[in-house]
């Protein structure tokens, strides 16, 4: 079984090229920091996988962050990835959301906000409409006009043998201008076939073969996708000495310690008196140095 794997593909003859991501622990991680109502869980789902899949796309080193905005009652979802497939997420929401709440009734009226940070250089960021009945279908249409090439994605999200999965495919005709509009729609209506269940258990290679066995397709060694947060107790004092020592004192008369949450991993850092008057004494120390 593949899991928590990126494996991207080329149609030699067809001028076409594919990702296929399935992803599961790093799928679970997420899930696990919230009590997420099933909807919201399967967004989260899909804006994972297409982070993955968006994040293969890039060229260069950096991160690609996906976030949903709106005013319904999930005001926002916001999965980000790097070129490493590193990858973190988190959504907010009030009030119920349906089991069968589509994107339209959890968003509201919203957008997609596509932030492509590289390592070197500008970052740059797009704005896109919710137009189409799910998150696939925006995707394509940001694809078609943003970057002029034509571009399928199939996101599945659902359980297998109880625990949650996440998986995905994309097909992109060539930049270099040689794919044919027929080609494409031959690979696509091939893909059209594939179940969630073979999305979630089969290995890259066997699925491949099933959906496209009367192609020479090339598939490059597949990228492992990790769940990863980045926070860390250091981190939070860092934030902590960036507040008035005042507020930060206030605080800790009326709550007895400083606690800081993350929300991506669920994770709390705590702070009592001793670690306040330590955090602000060693920044005061490192700014008479500087100084």
């Amino acid at each position: 079984m593949a899991n928590n794997l990126l494996n991207r593909y080329l149609f030699e003859d067809l001028s076409v090229r594919g990702e296929l991501v399935q992803l599961d622990t790093a799928y679970q991680e997420i899930l696990s920091s919230k009590d997420y109502p099933g909807a919201l869980q399967s967004l989260l789902g899909e804006l994972l996988v297409a982070t993955s899949l968006l994040t293969a796309t890039l060229k260069f080193e950096g991160s690609i962050t996906m976030q949903l905005q709106g005013d319904g009652p999930v005001s926002l979802a916001v999965i980000n990835g790097d070129h490493d497939q590193k990858l973190r997420g988190v959504a907010r929401w009030e009030g119920n959301v349906a089991d069968d709440a589509t994107l339209h009734d959890m968003m509201g009226k919203g957008h997609l906000v596509i932030t492509i940070t590289p390592n070197k250089g500008e970052r740059y960021q797009g704005v896109v409409a919710l137009e189409g009945a799910n998150l696939s279908e925006v995707l394509e249409s940001y694809f078609e006009r943003s970057e002029q090439l034509k571009t399928r994605l199939w996101i599945r999200t659902g359980e297998l043998e109880g625990k949650a999965h996440a998986a995905g495919m994309l097909l992109q005709v060539m930049p270099d201008g040689t794919g044919s509009e027929n080609d494409f729609e031959h690979l696509e209506q091939l893909t059209d076939t594939v179940k969630d269940e073979e999305l979630f258990s089969l290995e890259a290679n066997e699925l491949l073969y099933r959906l496209y066995n009367q192609e020479t397709v090339q598939v490059f060694t597949p990228q492992p996708v990790e769940f990863f947060c980045g926070c860390s107790r250091e981190r939070s004092a860092s934030a902590i000495v960036t507040v008035a020592q005042e507020e930060i004192y206030a605080i800790l008369a009326e709550e007895g310690a400083v606690s800081l949450h993350c929300d991506y991993c669920g994770t709390s850092y705590s702070f009592d008196e001793p670690d306040i008057k330590a955090l602000f004494a060693e920044a005061n120390d490192n700014n008479k140095t500087i100084h």
